[in-house]
């Protein structure tokens, strides 16, 4: 496992980060950061999304691991990881869009939700998959799914909230991608959510 990888994994969530301008996307990050949420996806539903990419690398680089999701195609690959992005995700599979990412050695996480899509990942050359969306399949999904597949790696995306996440952790998630339960609310509230959520993971490292 390579090191953004051994990162995601062991950091165990992933802030997802939507918003209506670069100013905010820049803020909620910072507000992630803050409350110990260091690993960043900015979507591409964000405007000039690989602008903020590139605005957050320059001024957070040595703070958080940056990646960008809602990648549909290799052309937007390609503009994320020039702009620094150090991960990629996607809702689906784009074997375009994952050839290029092994071109450049970049982590591609695309998203699946049946055994076949998740095979198609494998065989492609992806070693970790997003369970999107996750809120209509469950936790024991991983599990279900892991059974014929217990090589799989699972990063389930989509309902994930405080009341769940551990959940979703035991089940056999190696990490967690957060969206609108991480950020409800204003700057302070989103990263008093962080803080919340790093203590829950945390409290259940300790716990084992």
């Amino acid at each position: 496992m390579d090191a953004i990888l051994q990162r995601i994994t062991e950091t165990k969530i992933i802030g997802v980060i939507r918003a209506e301008t670069p100013e905010e996307a820049l803020e909620i990050s910072e507000a992630c950061y803050e409350g110990g949420v260091d690993i960043i996806e900015i979507t591409y539903s964000v405007p000039h999304a690989s602008d903020v990419i590139n605005e957050i690398d320059k001024k957070m680089s040595d703070k958080i691991l940056l990646g960008a999701g809602t990648v549909l195609d290799s052309e937007t690959a390609k503009n994320a990881i020039e702009a620094g992005a150090k991960f990629i995700v996607a809702p689906t599979f784009s074997k375009s869009a994952c050839f290029l990412c092994n071109r450049y050695k970049i982590d591609y996480i695309p998203g699946i939700m049946t055994p076949n899509e998740a095979l198609l990942a494998i065989e492609n050359g992806c070693r970790v998959v997003k369970l999107f969306p996750a809120k209509f399949l469950g936790p024991s999904y991983i599990k279900a799914l892991k059974g014929p597949m217990p090589q799989i790696d699972i990063i389930p995306t989509g309902g994930i909230n405080k009341e769940n996440v551990i959940e979703w952790i035991n089940a056999g998630a190696i990490a967690v991608g957060v969206g609108s339960a991480l950020l409800k609310g204003d700057k302070e509230q989103v990263t008093k959510n962080a803080l919340e959520f790093t203590e829950l993971i945390e409290n259940r490292k300790i716990d084992r």
